[in-house]
Parts: structure tokens; sequence; C-alpha cells
């Protein structure tokens, strides 16, 4: 790890010079800009206060982490209790900022933290406005864990009016899986619709339309001015609003698949239609990572289908090679699956050789903490740039701190148990051998009433066998054995025979 050497005048203010053999801070601020956790923690030590406001924003050191992405100095800051709760002059938290900014990884962070999810600005905006509002949709799926879906803002907005107002066909179909109301209006009586309608956006107004009850109820519909969608997108001069409004009304237009709706680009992708793709992603309708409702990205479905130049024009638009779908594949894995080739060695020399991963480390090696899944955020790449050393360094801190934990917890038991505590685990322990003997001791009983049973059941075989035996003996006295026949042959002549009485050819049986 790099030596740092200090130099500062007074430790008290913000505004001292702090400086190191390579980089000079003239603020803590600046330190967790660049990503400085250790230089950070020297600053912190020193005297300078760890919710401190500068003089531009009234950011604190958190909100500066959040909005460039300072993944670490954020962790850092958070596990020394900087405070969720400092808003800026317009109202914004930390998570307000992460929210705007996209980084999801520093929303997972604070949320965990115990930042409020709900929490408003100054316009009655929680982050889950913002993200929306941004087309942050994965940072908006990380609050929806924690927030409510349906949340107003003062002007009844809800997160899914912020998506339809500025095209974020991503959050937009989030929002409608994660149960939000897309016939709610606001004060001005608009639907999402409406708001779709008015701005244009006309892959938002596609799915709003075929996830309503009634297309029709939906097309006729009018705000407190009196306005359809058709008055608005007229007014607005939107005709690519009005045009497919006229088809439908005349039957000429079909509703596509729900598929095609919610996830145009990954059709595009799919397809290897790079202007339709660019097209997309640039106007800010999804975003470059966005996942489908199976998880997968852009690049799992042009690496599916080996779209080269939509794999090169992603990559170059900052599109992140590791994440996995709900399966747990990442794009070369999807490739391989497909046979295809060329996009299995163009995501290798981005992402490494992946044969290596069999390989068994551990802690004292290296190579155990240069690999890695996905870093940081997804929906928006930090400010700052950290190199492969840099981020191993992280990771090995991170890992340190994981130890050093585990160190501590082990010796707070040890304390507790020594005082006469009985720690969780020994609860579960006891609970689990009193189960055990319970079901012991049932069994036993069980195997008790069958021992019993059995020497019931052999008695009365027993008693089968003598009243068997008995019976047999009597039928043996009653039976009477069968006489044999008896047959007279008269030699004499039939008139010597008839004298005598004998019939010649006569033949008695007896039965």
């Amino acid at each position: 790890m790099p030596c740092y050497a200090q130099s500062c005048g007074s430790s008290s203010s913000s505004m001292a010079m702090w400086s190191t053999w390579e980089v000079m801070y003239t603020s803590v601020h600046e330190a967790v800009k660049a990503g400085d956790v250790e230089q950070l923690a020297s600053m912190i030590k020193s005297g300078a206060g760890i919710n401190e406001v500068d003089l531009v924003h009234k950011f604190t050191p958190l909100h500066c982490a959040a909005h460039s992405g300072s993944l670490e100095c954020l962790h850092w800051l958070l596990w020394h209790g900087a405070d969720t709760r400092c808003v800026t002059a317009r109202g914004w938290t930390a998570a307000h900022l992460a929210a705007i900014r996209g980084q999801d990884a520093c929303m997972q962070a604070l949320l965990i933290n115990g930042a409020n999810a709900e929490a408003e600005d100054d316009g009655g905006c929680t982050p889950s406005h913002l993200a929306a509002a941004h087309g942050q949709s994965y940072t908006l799926q990380t609050i929806l864990r924690s927030g409510n879906v349906n949340v107003s803002d003062r002007n009844d907005w809800k997160p899914v009016h912020y998506a339809a107002f500025h095209g974020r066909l991503g959050c937009l179909q989030l929002l409608v899986r994660w149960g939000a109301c897309i016939d709610d209006v606001d004060n001005n009586g608009n639907l999402p619709a409406h708001l779709a309608a008015v701005e244009g956006h006309l892959h938002c107004f596609k799915f709003l339309l075929s996830k309503m009850a009634s297309v029709t109820h939906t097309l006729k519909a009018r705000n407190d001015q009196g306005e359809t969608p058709r008055d608005l997108a007229e007014r607005f001069y939107k005709d690519n609003i009005l045009q497919y409004i006229d088809g439908v009304e005349k039957g000429g237009e079909h509703l596509e698949t729900q598929e095609v709706l919610a996830f145009p680009a990954h059709g595009a992708a799919f397809k290897g239609d790079l202007l339709a793709l660019r097209r997309l992603v640039r106007n800010g309708v999804i975003n470059v990572n966005e996942r489908d409702d199976k998880g997968s990205t852009l690049m799992h479905k042009a690496a599916g289908q080996g779209h080269i130049h939509c794999l090169r024009w992603l990559m170059e638009m900052g599109a992140d090679c590791d994440i996995t779908n709900d399966a747990g594949e990442t794009p070369k894995d999807v490739a391989k699956r497909f046979s295809q080739l060329a996009a299995v060695e163009l995501l290798t020399q981005r992402t490494g050789d992946s044969n290596s991963s069999d390989e068994e480390l551990d802690a004292n090696n290296i190579k155990f903490f240069e690999r890695h899944g996905v870093e940081g955020s997804t929906d928006s790449k930090e400010d700052l740039t950290l190199d492969k050393a840099e981020k191993r360094n992280a990771r090995i801190r991170a890992y340190g701190k994981i130890q050093e934990i585990k160190q501590l917890l082990e010796i707070a038991n040890s304390n507790y148990r020594q005082l006469g505590g009985i720690t969780e685990e020994e609860k579960k322990m006891k609970k689990e051998e009193r189960e055990a003997e319970k079901a012991v001791r049932e069994l036993e009983a069980q195997l008790e009433y069958e021992r019993v049973r059995r020497e019931k059941l052999e008695s009365q075989l027993d008693d089968c066998r003598a009243e068997i035996s008995h019976l047999r003996e009597s039928l043996e006295k009653t039976c009477v054995p069968p006489a044999l026949p008896v047959v007279s042959v008269c030699h004499k002549t039939p008139s010597s025979a008839w004298d005598r009485g004998c019939c010649p050819l006569l033949v008695v049986f007896a039965i």
C-alpha cells in the first residue's frame, strides 16, 4: 500500500492544506471526490469534521461520496458515524444524490446503514422520484425494496408520472412490475399517459396503453382542463403520438407484444439493430445496463446472437461485462452457450480468461483479490477513475475489515459467556437439543407401542395356529375312508348261476 506523508496548518479548519507525496487536498471533500480513503481517514483523525459542509454546494463528505460514486470513502464515512440525514440547500440527502446520479452501490450502502428511502426534498420528492426522473432503473429497484412504489410529491406526482414525463421506459416498466398505479391522476387530473403524450415519448405511451384496462377509455380520458392525450399531443406538436393514436383508432395499428413494448432495446440488441439501440440509449429511454424481466442486459442479448458491432458499441458506452442474469450467467457465458466464438474472444479481452477462475485461491494469494464481480454501480459509472491496483487494494482493505470484525466478534462472545451470558448460538443449540430429545422420546414411545403390538399379534398368531391344528385333527377323525369296489364273477353257466342266486355280470360298488 502507498505510504503518505502529511503536512498541514490548522487541523480544525476544512480549508487547511493537506498534502501527501502524490496528491494535495484543500479539504476533506476533495479527498472523498478523489476516492482517497487513507487520506480521508488521516484528515478526519487530525480534526476535520466528518459532517463538515462545503461552502459551494453545502455538501457533507457523505454527499460528495454519493454524488461522485466514491464507494470505499462512503463505506468509511458510514462506519465512522456520518449522518445520513444531513441535507443540502435543496433538501437533498445523500440518498437523493445517489438516486440522481445512479449510484446504486452507494444507495445500497446508505439504505443498509439506515438512510430514509422516503425522505422528501424541498419539492416533496423522494429518492424514488428522482431515480425515475433520471432513468436510473437499478437504483430505483434498490429503493423500491425499502420504499413505497406509489409515494406522491407535492403535485401528487408518483414515480410512474416522473418516468412517463421524462420518457424513462426502463423505470416505467419496472414500476409497473412492482405494482405502480398507472391510472392515478396528479393534481391537474393527468394520467401518466397524458404526460407521455405531451412530451412525445412514444415507447412509454405505447407501453402505458398496453397496460391500461381499456385503450379506448385511456385515449378519451380528460384532465382537469378537459384535454385528452390527443389534445395535448396536438397542442405541443407531437406528431409521432398523433400518428400512433390515429392508427389505433382506425384499427391499423396493433399493440405489440408485451416483451417488445417493455424491452425494445433488448429486442434491438437481439436483432443486431445498432441504430435503434443507439437511439434508445442516447435518448435516455433505457440505461446501457438495463435488465429485462430475466435479469439479462443488452450485452447478454447481443452476445447470445454474436452481434460484435453491438457489443463493441455497448462496451464503448460503459456497459458492464460482469453483470449476471437470473441464471447466473455473464454475457461471456451466454456467448459460450450459443457457441459465439468471436463474441467470447471479444469479451475475454475485456474480462480476462475465466479458465483460471477454477483455481483454488485463498487470501494469502494476491490473485484472490484480483478476481471480482460487478464493481461499484451499474446505472452510472463513478466520476473518479481507479486503476486495477487501487481497486485491488480497496478489496484488500475491505477483506481486512471483515477479518478484524470477526476477531472482535469472537472476543465479544467470549466476554459475554464469561459474564454468564447465553449467546444466541447457545440458545439455538439448547433448543435443538430439546427438540432432539423430544423426538427421541416420541420415537421410543412409538417403538414400545410397536413392540407390544407385535407381541400381541404373535400371541394371536399362535392361537390361530393351535386352532388350525385342532380343527385338522377333528377333520381327520370324522372322515370315512372310501370302500373298495366288489366284483362278483360267475364261471358257471348262466342257468346254474341263476339257480344259485348269482349274477354273472353284476358289479356292486360300495361308496
